[in-house]
């Protein structure tokens, strides 16, 4: 949905259904049905309001802000989704992260290490504050490249899109961080039997055809948070 036209005092709404709900439509057997929608603030700059104030910078957000046209897919649309709360007093949103290690990537390859466990956590403020219970993910997107990696433990993609990217849907571990009430998430990306030796000249760099870099993005469909976790494939052990 894209918000269009400043230049008036109407509001112009710009609604288009993404492909998989004209995929839904088009079967045309009354089963198509909105129940959800969801609102982004992809294109707002928050530093206006640093810079020039809440009053001023407000002003500046709504007159001069670009406003991206409507999308029809769902990938490129509605990166960071907006989200109602109860809570009032609420100064951070939690974060996503990977736990007991210091960055966000992971080192595969195709012949010896061919998946490798990770654990998602969520954390908010110092990382010892209570998360909020209705911020506390249930449900999480996994989407990775459907060409090198999938998810172990026998799950299956909900979908695959044009761009080959599959995406998951997770339920959360059963046990919370002990000291925040968030969620943990583990999954394993598992680099696919389908990823040969000869696929490297393809999908390597321009400057090294011994690796490959993909990447998978884990959303929480409460908090909305993302994170990108950066893997890489090697070619040898």
């Amino acid at each position: 949905m894209g918000f269009l036209d400043h230049s008036t005092n109407n509001i112009i709404l710009d609604a288009v259904l993404t492909d998989k709900g004209r995929e839904f439509l088009s079967r045309n057997d009354g089963s198509f049905n909105v129940t959800k929608f969801a609102l982004g603030d992809d294109e707002v700059d928050y530093t206006l309001i640093e810079k020039f104030g809440r009053t001023v910078g407000k002003e500046k957000v709504e007159k001069n802000t670009p406003i991206l046209e409507a999308l029809t897919n769902p990938d490129q649309a509605l990166k960071y989704k907006l989200v109602s709360l109860s809570v009032t007093n609420l100064t951070t949103m939690p974060n996503l992260s990977l736990k007991n290690k210091t960055s966000n990537t992971v080192s595969l390859n195709i012949v010896d290490t061919r998946s490798d466990s990770v654990t998602v956590k969520q954390s908010i403020g110092t990382g010892t504050d209570a998360i909020p219970v209705e911020l506390v993910d249930q449900v999480f997107s996994v989407k990775v490249n459907n060409l090198f990696l999938q998810l172990s433990s026998g799950r299956s993609p909900v979908s695959i899109n044009s761009d080959n990217i599959a995406t998951y849907l997770v339920k959360r571990d059963s046990d919370t961080d002990s000291t925040t009430g968030g969620s943990l998430l583990t999954i394993t990306p598992t680099v696919k039997t389908s990823l040969t030796t000869t696929m490297f000249d393809t999908y390597g760099t321009q400057t090294d055809k011994t690796n490959i870099r993909t990447v998978v993005t884990v959303t929480g469909l409460q908090s909305a948070q993302m994170l990108d976790i950066v893997v890489t494939i090697g070619k040898t052990a």
